[in-house]
């Protein structure tokens, strides 16, 4: 009869590797942690961009449509009122059409003052925003993009 040997790791083997494999997770982990606030940034950024280029669209088709500076046009079957050509801090949000609610908390402001998106699960909500000022006679909208506290 042949004696039959069985194949397979040592114990030292297996230690070397699982402790390889927690040093590489020590390294790693950190990393992957602070993915998540600088994709919270890059979204705020994002919205942003999109709030500037809502508002240019919308001064545009006013511009083209002569409408006035104080009227209303139709981007995507939404109705947006205008201040001073821009969109008004009321409407803002129509023009972006940023309803999606899970990710962002809107709080509209009147024709004069300012809205503010805020990114839902940053760590402070508050340095985790997006703010539209409108246009005043003199100046164009304001928006400003805040990321301290993604």
């Amino acid at each position: 009869m042949k004696a039959s040997h069985e194949r397979g790791f040592t114990l030292i083997e297996l230690v070397v590797v699982i402790t390889i494999l927690g040093i590489l997770a020590a390294f790693a982990v950190p990393r992957f942690i602070a993915l998540d606030s600088q994709a919270r940034a890059a979204t705020v950024n994002g919205l942003a961009g999109s709030v500037k280029s809502a508002a240019s669209l919308a001064r545009g088709l006013a511009m083209a449509t002569n409408t006035g500076a104080s009227g209303t046009v139709t981007m995507e079957g939404q109705t947006i009122t205008l201040n001073n050509f821009y969109p008004d801090s009321s409407t803002i949000a129509k023009a972006v059409n940023s309803d999606n609610t899970n990710d962002w908390a809107f709080t509209a402001g009147t024709a004069t003052t300012v809205s503010t998106w805020t990114k839902v699960g940053s760590g402070t909500p508050a340095n985790c925003a997006v703010s539209y000022l409108p246009a005043t006679s003199s100046a164009p909208p304001v928006v400003a993009a805040v990321t301290s506290g993604c």
